[in-house]
């Protein structure tokens, strides 16, 4: 009984050790997530209950800020917009990318990987220099799009100066500078299929666009789930191609949600308001994943 309960100490002691050997390498962690995370999230729903410029100590305000948010027309009209460039830009995007990774798969190595580098360029290049680049591009009488609609006999679209264009402009922008990361996403979908699934397709005599629907694109659903998450999440984070591209006009046409903390906060320095609609934001892309993470099981095939 003595050997059994010296054993018994002697495990316990190991397995206390080894928690906290555990706990040793995961402190710098922990520590980041709760003082760079946690906290800022516990301060931003506190000061959304609030009235707050900075200059003054916080004034309790209870809901009355999440109450003024759900009736504001320019909340609504910057919530529209947002829904607009996420419904235009996330198929897109993915459809896209779908449909060029296919044909970079090919046996044409060399040649794919030029162009997988061509695509991926914008991924990995500054978000504003991008943008002043398609800015130029934009530019009405001056620019290159206005050149070659001039060119060809018809009158350019205002771009980036009307109403109709603004947002369809900044998801013009943002689908190509994104579009090399999604193709990386798919081929790595791609060559993750077992030959062995098209060597069955076409002995039970499908042709190629019956392989694609019938065993590419289902083999491929967990990749196409992972980047509709990811591209709806960033969607609804957009911000900086509104600021250069359009500074969210006109007439608040190209402001995003994002764009819209910013004016509240750093603008007009409303900071009580600004957390309120970022706590509200939270919650939409929380909802939102949440959504698609049930909605999977309907269409995302794990089978290997």
């Amino acid at each position: 009984m003595v050997g059994g309960a010296t054993r018994t100490k002697a495990y316990l002691k190991r397995h206390r050790n080894e928690r906290l050997v555990a706990l040793s390498f995961l402190a710098p962690n922990l520590i980041g997530f709760i003082a760079l995370t946690v906290l800022p999230i516990l301060a931003t729903i506190y000061i959304s209950l609030t009235e707050w410029n900075l200059l003054k100590p916080p004034q309790w305000l209870g809901f009355d800020n999440y109450l003024k948010i759900f009736v504001s027309k320019r909340f609504l009209q910057t919530l529209g917009n947002t829904a607009y460039y996420t419904i235009a830009s996330v198929p897109v995007g993915i459809i896209l990318a779908v449909f060029l990774a296919v044909l970079m798969n090919g046996p044409r190595k060399k040649l794919n990987t030029f162009f997988r580098i061509v695509y991926y360029l914008p991924v990995i290049s500054s978000t504003v220099a991008v943008a002043l680049i398609w800015k130029f591009l934009y530019a009405d009488d001056i620019g290159l799009f206005s050149y070659f609609f001039s060119s060809i006999g018809l009158t350019a679209p205002k771009f980036l100066t009307s109403t109709q264009w603004s947002m369809t402009s900044v998801v013009i922008m943002s689908v190509w500078k994104g579009l090399g990361y999604n193709i990386i996403l798919v081929l790595a979908g791609l060559q993750g299929i077992a030959p062995t699934y098209y060597e069955a397709a076409e002995i039970d005599g499908a042709n190629g666009w019956d392989r694609f629907w019938r065993v590419t694109l289902p083999m491929l659903t967990p990749t196409l789930f992972f980047m509709t998450i990811m591209s709806v999440i960033s969607s609804f984070q957009v911000f900086d191609q509104t600021k250069i591209l359009t500074d969210g006009g006109p007439g608040f046409s190209s402001t995003s949600i994002v764009y819209y903390i910013y004016n509240l906060g750093f603008v007009n320095m409303k900071f009580g308001a600004a957390c309120t609609v970022a706590v509200v934001l939270f919650a939409l892309i929380l909802l939102l994943s949440m959504i698609q993470w049930a909605l999977q099981k309907k269409w995302v095939n794990y089978d290997a």
